[in-house]
């Protein structure tokens, strides 16, 4: 088989950078300020900074593919980054806490389209077999963003100017806003607005909104604010599951367009992709918000000093999942690399799980860059089990699932890890200590910034309770890394796809399509047997 030649003109790497500053956008570096940030709003609900932001920006999902369908890609690119940009706004000047979890939900939304979008449009321009080296690079932009963006954060939030971690963005969004309309010339749909408004599946949509959200409360709340069987967990938890097993029946049977096609998980590969998605980023979800608070509450690291700490994942993050992409280019396979990853990833949670008040702080730098690898290697190669099984005309909804499945897994990260630091910490920290603080778990994020000057025993006795309570927390990811290993052995390694989607790419100056030159690897007859194949036990 002849390898693909694609030709890429200055528009594409325009349209490129146009990505990569776009994704450098939905980086967060609240958690090292989180404490900080907190202790001034006097507020006891910390854990809806990060679950209002995660709860829209996964329930939009779906919709911002649709749209991307109807309308094209630049206008919901566009109106995505306007959007992160007044969330942005909104959170800079929030004074009450709520105001603040307000201008997260707002980022939220903007935040998870843009997401979505910047993999759509690199589908569009980049065949499968390419896919994971430019996946790479844009990861690239976020992990320089996720790196630095702790480091800027804490700095900020110890020298009382945590604001400004929220108003820097808004110039990013105007230079993103800016390329996008001036290079994001990319083919539109035709069709009056209100043929386009008519085509989109706003009863689907709906019902995923409303039932993501529902079961997101239930999930965010239980266990923290209300017990699990509680009528406020149980309630909102049984009507988000309700919800969404009607909207998945209601999308079968019922829309001429849906927005998850039932296809996208017919084939055990992809569904298989779409588990290991869940687990990678409930597991990489819990190194990001809970690391910090190790070095804070166990090493008596400052804001800006947690967050160079865990610069050990950072920085091996975007090289890893690089090289994994250019690893499947060169030999058309992905299984192995997957496989791979989770090992490693297993490997690094087990070697967290060692970690003590007293662990070298060394020790715990150089841990995470074996968990880091695998992450990195995993975030890059999903994609391949989700897309090989699918024709090139399914890539949006196919992304915005794996949007969706990647946000939901968020907020099961920050829950999982918010409950047991939680539970563990009012069974280790002494009582007298711990009755002094709010219930939930926003008593970890009230002591934080007491340790230092706490007096002895009381101090070690605060720093050992943290580090144990942690340690339970690394145990439970091991097991669930663990179980993304079992998901990957399941998938099977198909071929790599080399065509586009042609009615979408780079407009030239008389409106025509980029030409692209490209092999077809098969034809709709070899795609529904592979279809059938990889169906099959």
């Amino acid at each position: 088989m002849a390898p693909e030649t694609t030709k890429r003109d200055w528009r594409f790497w325009m349209i490129f950078l146009c990505l990569f500053l776009s994704q450098f956008l939905t980086a967060t570096a609240v958690s090292t300020a989180l404490p900080t940030i907190v202790n001034v709003l006097h507020g006891d609900q910390f854990i809806w900074i990060a679950s209002a932001y995660t709860i829209c920006s996964t329930a939009l999902a779906p919709l911002s593919g649709g749209l991307a369908e109807v309308f094209g890609r630049k206008i919901v690119m566009f109106a995505s980054i306007l959007l992160f940009a007044a969330g942005s706004a909104i959170c800079g000047a929030s004074t009450p806490l709520n105001m603040l979890i307000a201008g997260r939900t707002v980022q939220g939304m903007g935040s998870g389209s843009i997401s979505t979008m910047c993999q759509i449009i690199l589908a569009d321009l980049v065949p499968l077999r390419e896919r994971g080296m430019f996946s790479g690079l844009i990861s690239l932009s976020y992990t320089v963003a996720n790196s630095t963006g702790p480091v800027v954060g804490g700095s900020l939030a110890q020298h009382g100017q945590w604001r400004w971690i929220f108003y820097l963005n808004i110039p990013i969004c105007g230079c993103a806003a800016a390329l996008v309309l001036g290079f994001l010339t990319l083919q539109t749909p035709a069709g009056a607005f209100g043929e386009k408004i008519a085509r989109i599946d706003w009863i689907g949509n709906s019902l995923v909104m409303a039932a993501t959200t529902s079961t997101m409360i239930g999930l965010t709340l239980g266990g923290i604010q209300y017990p699990w069987t509680s009528a406020h967990i149980l309630v909102p938890l049984i009507l988000g599951i309700a919800g969404l097993a009607a909207f998945m029946i209601y999308e079968v049977i019922f829309p001429k367009q849906p927005i998850v096609p039932y296809t996208l998980m017919t084939t055990r590969t992809a569904f298989s992709g779409y588990l290991q998605t869940v687990v990678l980023f409930t597991v990489s979800i819990c190194v990001s918000y809970y690391m910090p608070v190790f070095f804070q509450a166990t090493e008596d690291a400052s804001p800006i000093a947690s967050g160079v700490d865990i610069f050990g994942i950072a920085f091996v993050l975007a090289p890893s999942a690089i090289l994994s992409g250019l690893s499947i280019r060169k030999t058309q396979k992905y299984r192995p690399q997957i496989i791979f990853a989770w090992v490693l990833t297993i490997i690094g949670f087990g070697l967290f799980t060692t970690l003590h008040a007293n662990t070298p702080r060394a020790h715990a730098i150089g841990f995470q860059i074996i968990a880091g690898v695998g992450i990195g290697m995993l975030s890059t190669s999903l994609f391949f089990p989700i897309l090989a099984p699918l024709p090139v005309e399914s890539n949006a909804h196919a992304i915005a699932l794996y949007t969706f499945f990647r946000n939901f897994s968020n907020i099961l990260g920050v829950t999982i890890g918010g409950s047991v630091l939680q539970n563990f910490l009012k069974k280790n920290l002494p009582s007298d200590f711990s009755s002094t603080f709010p219930g939930g778990a926003a008593i970890a994020y009230s002591i934080i910034p007491r340790i230092p000057s706490l007096q002895e025993p009381l101090k070690t006795e605060v720093r050992t309770a943290f580090a144990e309570s942690l340690r339970v927390l690394w145990q439970v990811m091991l097991g669930v890394s663990g179980m993304g290993l079992l998901i990957s052995l399941t998938m099977k390694g198909l071929p790599l796809r080399t065509e586009l989607d042609r009615k979408w790419g780079v407009r030239d100056d008389k409106n025509q399509t980029m030409k692209v030159q490209d092999e077809e690897v098969q034809d709709s007859k070899e795609l529904t047997a592979v279809q059938v194949v990889d169906s099959s036990a």
